[in-house]
């Protein structure tokens, strides 16, 4: 399930109150950092929940098209058609 823009795994034994009140506390001390959390997998271990996050990835994909190299959404109209008209070759 994703709440507020983070992929959430949670134990069935937690509600989904419970859950977002996580989600949204972790999402702060990730903010605070000036980090990005992407993932969140909540677990029940005896009386206490064990919270693993990870960090979304700063990666982007950039592409060359005629000669330019940038995200696919800052291309114009022109440049985003060449891209879908590309073939994918597989070797």
């Amino acid at each position: 399930m994703f709440i507020h823009g983070v992929q959430v795994s949670a134990d069935s034994a937690l509600t989904q109150d419970e859950i977002t009140l996580l989600v949204e506390e972790e999402l702060q001390l990730w903010q605070a950092q000036h980090k990005v959390l992407g993932s969140l997998e909540l677990v029940l271990e005896d009386d206490a929940i064990v919270v693993k996050a990870v960090e979304r990835s700063p990666i982007r994909r950039v592409r060359r098209i005629t000669g330019y190299l940038s995200t696919l959404d800052k291309f114009n109209d022109a440049k985003r058609a060449e891209c879908d008209s590309r073939e994918v070759h597989i070797s």
